[in-house]
């Protein structure tokens, strides 16, 4: 009697393991499909990138609420060749990596510019655009160059390339500034009304910025672009580090549209010939 008991109690525990270790396999399998990859994407038809909703001309909320911009329709123009839908969802700028890292986003697509820091936790596009840092003020304050900036307090956007270029060039900008440290701010929209109300002096924002939104401003005139001195920049996507097969599909949308005259037209409609 024992001994039969014995058998059934064994026969009961591999049936009760059998589920449990089917189980284990599917979950290793769902698990090596990561939320950003290419596989995933393609499966869903739908990609999500994270951007600045008030940085113009790259990705912006027009006056009836409508997102527009540069990298909107880049972006939609890329994904459109493989049948993707491309949805778009505000983050904090600051933040990006840190989004992207805890996959609540695919890609940050909205003027990111390649940096060796951002290098080191992204994995980058091929560029498809050139960028410089430049310095924004009145022209009342009778600031004409970077010496004027003596003293004065400087305002630059938060987890920006500028603000990072502000660190790495200090004999620039750094060492002339109030405190020797910029203002910071979450957009340069807020930047705009401290310049305007003179609670900062100047303002080191990047070209296509301040190029389109100056030029679409009733005050246009008020303001003066100063050349800043930092090195050229290059936009590009941000990817979450290692999704080779995301960037070659990207890198290969963009050439495409570079050969087929696409992307032409889409850089004369914000940028104009």
């Amino acid at each position: 009697m024992k001994r039969i008991l014995k058998y059934v109690l064994v026969l009961m525990a591999i049936l009760f393991a059998i589920p449990v270790l089917s189980g284990c396999g599917s979950s290793k399998k769902e698990s090596s499909v990561q939320p950003s990859s290419w596989e995933t994407i393609k499966k869903n038809k739908k990609v999500v990138i994270g951007l600045d909703d008030s940085f113009v001309p790259m990705g912006f909320r027009q006056k009836n609420g409508e997102l527009s911009g540069y990298d909107i329709d880049l972006a939609k123009a890329v994904f459109k060749q493989y049948g993707i839908k491309a949805d778009f969802q505000t983050i904090d700028w600051s933040m990006n990596v840190t989004e992207l890292r805890n996959q609540t986003i695919d890609l940050i697509w909205n003027g990111l510019t390649i940096t060796d820091e951002r290098k080191k936790a992204l994995t980058f596009s091929e560029p498809y655009l050139v960028n410089q840092q430049v310095l924004v003020v009145k022209k009342d304050s009778g600031i004409t160059d970077i010496k004027g900036m003596n003293g004065k307090s400087l305002g630059a956007q938060s987890g920006s390339s500028g603000a990072q270029d502000i660190d790495d060039h200090p004999t620039i900008l750094k060492d002339r500034i109030k405190n020797n440290a910029p203002v910071l701010y979450d957009s340069f929209n807020n930047a705009f009304i401290d310049l305007n109300a003179n609670r900062i002096q100047g303002l080191l924002i990047d070209s296509v910025y301040a190029n389109y939104y100056i030029k679409h401003m009733a005050n246009s005139k008020n303001y003066r672009v100063i050349t800043s001195g930092m090195p050229n920049e290059e936009f590009a996507v941000g990817i979450k580090k290692g999704n080779v097969q995301v960037k070659e599909k990207i890198d290969s949308a963009i050439n495409r549209l570079r050969e087929n005259g696409e992307l032409k037209k889409i850089n004369e409609k914000w940028f104009g010939k």
